[in-house]
């Protein structure tokens, strides 16, 4: 029997006002009107129109007002995909380990001999010995410049892998240490890239890793792909001051030769710093995650030697006092001078995982890419042109959503317009499930939406059609209804479940406007399955509760 309880009632209309709730945005503030002459390129592209900004204020701050972003395709903008020279990481730390190892061996000169380093691969020390029958203890005296390596898969190797070779000691990084500082390398690309950009002020960026050594960026609203290679290979400001004050008053007055920042981790806290840096990003040549003398993740950093005498003489003087690093105006860490640091090599150490020392030596390094970076793929989209698309994309939805109405209206009648219901609340659910989930909208997800809507019926076809072989067969109304439901029940959920695998498979396995699609496509069944089953029950059953029909033509 067609028996829905009130609670089941509630919870289905409920779903639908949520899903108009969290749609709405979209038609109040989020469309950018055409025919305003006003209206410049770049706010096409995706930035707020004066209309819009004023219309998002009188938005009430109770209802949602997250709105589905728009993809490239559709606001226009640059697209590059990048190549990150990870090897180039290896022939600096090996220049920066250079002096220390120098220092190291020279010390053990009566021992060892004179020691120099040979022409090799950049990616190595090779070092000639001039005792070779010594060979053992300059391989003991590097090992003590080896340290654990900094990351949850090779945690409790060694960084340096140490060989002899005649009278050579050959020093390079471990294959656990090159795996650790390929990723390092690639997060401190991801991390300035996304600095940079976010500095311009554009609205859902895409900044992700692909494979090994690459890095898609596409902006949205910027102008071209020559204007985003620029931005990003603009450097950061990275300085180290000292602290003169804490606190959470954001308006508080500094002093004279003072600034006041806020905390990058802790929201709300404020410092107050000494204006003129003790040292700079500049001064800085390395930082990587380690380990302290506890075990404890840390974040080990190292100065030229122009910043190595100042840090070394300022960490003399001022031991006890917070020390801030300090990156774009933001202070990234704050920590505590437990001791003199002499020879500008220091270590952060505190309550951190090991997540987080690879965050803060990515943030410590982000002043410049620590590699170069070729773009092997350069798009720039127009926003015209992506304004076409939406229009576009927006006339097919149209089109194919009056097509699908006027047919299933002409073939069912009165049921065809609750399925038509059905449709459109629909539409609305993949609107608002994207905007809460912030999902991107790309042309290709239009043609999934699209698509959608013509197959949303196909449910209700199957159900309407078991309905009307109940009523040949001479069944009551109530009862072939029921019975056409319940047969149909099972043949629905296949045919939507196997879809789905195919759409889950697109969105894991495929890239670009593959999983553009197979975003609304996978929203799409879920809204879809919903909206036949039980919103269109639904709205059959207070039908028949309100006219209680003795016949039907179907």
């Amino acid at each position: 029997m067609l028996q829905i309880p009130f609670w089941k009632r509630a919870l289905i209309l409920g779903l639908v006002a949520i899903g108009l709730l969290f749609a709405m945005p979209n038609l109040f503030y989020g469309r950018v009107e055409q025919h305003n002459d006003a209206v410049t390129a770049a706010e096409r592209a995706g930035f707020e129109t004066p209309e819009q900004a004023e219309a998002r204020k009188s938005w009430p701050d109770f209802l949602p007002s997250n709105l589905v972003n728009l993809g490239l395709d559709l606001r226009g903008g640059a697209h590059l995909l990048g190549e990150v020279h990870v090897a180039e990481v290896y022939k600096s730390r090996m220049n920066a380990l250079w002096p220390e190892l120098r220092e190291a061996l020279a010390k053990e000169r009566d021992v060892i001999g004179a020691v120099r380093r040979v022409p090799g691969p950049e990616d190595r020390l090779t070092i000639e010995i001039g005792e070779p029958a010594q060979m053992a203890r300059a391989v003991e005296i590097a090992r003590t410049l080896a340290t654990p390596v900094a990351s949850l898969s090779g945690a409790g190797s060694s960084d340096l892998d140490i060989t002899a070779s005649g009278a050579n000691l050959i020093v390079g990084l471990s294959e656990a240490e090159r795996a650790a500082t390929d990723d390092r390398t690639i997060q401190q690309s991801l991390e300035i890239v996304r600095r940079r950009v976010d500095e311009v002020g554009t609205r859902e960026p895409t900044i992700q890793r692909q494979g090994a050594d690459r890095i898609l960026i596409q902006v949205p609203g910027i102008g071209s792909a020559e204007e985003l290679k620029e931005l990003i290979g603009t450097t950061a400001r990275l300085t180290f001051h000292q602290v003169v004050g804490q606190g959470v008053d954001p308006n508080a007055r500094p002093g004279a030769g003072n600034i006041l920042l806020p905390s990058l981790e802790q929201e709300g806290v404020y410092y107050t710093l000494d204006e003129t840096p003790v040292v700079t990003g500049e001064e800085l040549t390395d930082a990587r995650p380690s380990f302290d003398q506890d075990g404890q993740p840390a974040v080990e950093f190292r100065f030229n030697p122009n910043g190595a005498r100042r840090f070394g003489a300022y960490t003399a003087a001022n031991v006890g006092q917070l020390f801030a690093i300090v990156l774009d105006d933001q202070v990234i860490s704050a920590p505590n001078i437990k001791q003199p640091i002499p020879g500008g090599q220091g270590q952060i150490s505190g309550a951190m995982t090991v997540d987080e020392s690879n965050r803060l030596a990515v943030l410590l390094r982000a002043g410049a890419l620590p590699a170069e970076m070729t773009f092997l793929e350069e798009r720039t989209i127009g926003p015209e042109l992506g304004q076409d698309s939406i229009n576009a994309g927006t006339l097919a939805t149209l089109v194919a959503t009056v097509l699908v109405v006027g047919y299933i209206v002409a073939s069912y009648g009165l049921f065809g317009v609750f399925a038509s219901i059905a449709v459109i609340v629909n539409v609305i659910l993949i609107l608002s499930i994207m905007s809460m989930i912030g999902a991107t909208l790309t042309l290709p997800g239009i043609a999934g939406i699209v698509l959608t809507v013509g197959t949303a019926v196909d449910a209700n076809v199957i159900i309407y059609e078991r309905i009307r072989e109940e009523l040949r067969a001479g069944k009551r109304v109530v009862a072939a209804i029921s019975d056409g439901f319940n047969e149909a029940m099972s043949a629905i959920i296949d045919a939507n479940v196997t879809t789905f695998i195919a759409a889950l498979v697109m969105f894991f396995l495929g890239s670009g406007p593959v999983k553009g699609f197979a975003v609304t496509l996978t929203i799409g069944i879920v809204t879809s399955v919903f909206t036949a089953i039980f919103l269109t029950r639904l709205l059959i059953v207070l039908w028949l509760e309100w006219r209680k029909p003795k016949t039907l033509v179907l």
